[in-house]
Parts: C-alpha cells; structure tokens; sequence
C-alpha cells in the first residue's frame, strides 16, 4: 500500500493538472469505488466545484473545493493519471474504476487493478481528521510530542506507529527502516522508550520519509504515478526486504520475523529486544 511518501508524489504530480480546474463531470466504472454513497450521489456532490488546492493528509489524497472536499485512498494498487480528454488512452487505461472530467478538456482516471481504492465527499474533513493523527512530518511533531505521545502506551512499537490514528501516514515500509536507522527493536514495548530513544525514532521516521519523498517514493511491486512513473527509493532500503542480505551496518544476516500479522524485516545485532 502507498504510504506517505508516495502519496505525495502522487499530490505534486496532480497539483498542476488540477488546481482551479472545475470538476464538470465524474463516472463510475466500478459502483463500490465511492462505497458507501452511491456514484450517482458523489457525481451530484462535486459537479461544477472548483478544485482549489491538492494536498496529503496520512494517506489520503485531498482536494479543497470551493465547497466541501473530495478525498480519495488509492489502498493496494490504486493509480492516478491525467490526460487530454481526447487522448485515446484516457478511455482506453486498463483497470479504470473512476474517472473526473475537468473545465479544460482533461481527465483524471483512476486506475486500480484490485479496486480497494475509494474516492468520497465530506462537507467538512472533522470526520477524517477524528481518525488520523498527527503530521510526522508536521513542525508541530516534535520529539517531545513524541515523547508525550508514547507514554503509558503498553503496544508494541511497530504496530503502534502503523495504526493510524497515533500517526498517520506510516506503513510497513518506513516502520521498518525507522526502526533500524534509531536501533529499536520492532517489538519494543513503547512506553519503554526514555527520551533519548525517543528522540532517535522521530529523526529516523523524519529522515527516512523526508529522503523517500525525494526519491519518489518506492515502487516494490505496484505503485506507480502519472504515465508509469515509479518510485526510485528502494534502492536506498536498509533493511526492508532484505532478509539474509548482510546488514549494512555491522554485517550480521538481517532477518525477517512477524510482528502483529506483518512480515517484518531488523537487524538482530543492531535492534535488541
């Protein structure tokens, strides 16, 4: 699933081809793409709005209309392009679910071979925002909101970080390699991360995102953006995916194991319990 850096690659691929463009017509080539509400309830909901800004929040893909917001989840395999209207390939995309028709004669389709991805309308993002918590990347994620936030927390570590209402934007991917980097083992009660190891985690987990979103993201399997892009991060993985390689550290054979239903790939040596 695409996490936070390759959600905004998708956002800074977008920007550009939809702010202050008017949404003039919406269709739904898969009924449950804006499950619960109806696709021709949704289509009402955003015809004639104006798009005035494309941005992230955790994982999803918001645009502020000049009234009420569209949010979109692109899940497993969900993919964003926007082409001429005209364009033979905005009709002709493989595994399309939804496509937007936009004031100057453009389409943004959404493609989404196992149609997991959703795309809805809120009046009012109160709703959203109740289920997601803060911006990690956010000036106001400090070390010792961290801290604060960590407290009393008996969970483990890992799973911890990847519910999405403690942090939202976290997946498998940057867990991972955030563990590593600050030498914390992923099954590591939370509330037993003093201060300085706290601190270590929340420069890992701003490093880390911070140098993915650079690279694009990482395309492991699926994810891709605009015409075939593809995420130029895993290269740069440290551990993920690399059971039995040597640790780029101190060599030792990385391992995989399972934490909470989630293959999960340390460092034995670095990351002790």
């Amino acid at each position: 699933m695409p996490e936070l850096p390759e959600v905004e690659t998708v956002v800074r691929y977008l920007r550009p081809h939809l702010v202050e463009r008017t949404i003039v017509g919406f269709t739904a080539h898969w009924p449950r793409v804006t499950a619960p509400a109806l696709p021709k309830d949704f289509a009402r909901q955003v015809a004639g709005r104006v798009i005035r800004a494309v941005r992230r929040r955790g994982k999803y893909i918001l645009l502020d209309l000049d009234r009420g917001h569209v949010h979109l989840h692109l899940r497993m395999t969900g993919w964003l392009l926007a082409l001429p209207s005209g364009d033979p390939e905005a009709s002709s995309q493989p595994h399309v679910t939804a496509g937007f028709d936009l004031s100057d004669s453009r389409r943004l389709v959404f493609r989404d071979m196992r149609k997991f991805g959703r795309v809805g309308y809120l009046d009012d993002l109160a709703p959203l925002e109740a289920r997601l918590g803060p911006e990690p990347l956010s000036s106001r994620f400090t070390p010792r909101v961290f801290h604060r936030l960590l407290q009393g927390r008996r969970r483990r570590i890992k799973p911890l970080l990847l519910d999405q209402s403690f942090i939202a934007g976290l997946g498998n991917i940057y867990v991972d390699e955030a563990l590593f980097l600050a030498r914390i083992h992923p099954e590591t009660p939370a509330s037993r991360l003093n201060f300085a190891r706290t601190r270590a985690l929340h420069r890992a987990i701003q490093e880390i995102l911070t140098d993915s979103i650079q690279h694009d993201g990482t395309t492991i399997i699926n994810f891709q953006y605009g015409d075939g892009n593809t995420g130029r991060f895993r290269e740069k993985l440290r551990v993920f995916r690399r059971a039995e390689q040597p640790c780029p550290v101190c060599g030792t054979p990385l391992a995989k194991i399972r934490v909470a239903q989630r293959g999960t790939y340390l460092c034995p040596a670095c990351q002790v319990p």
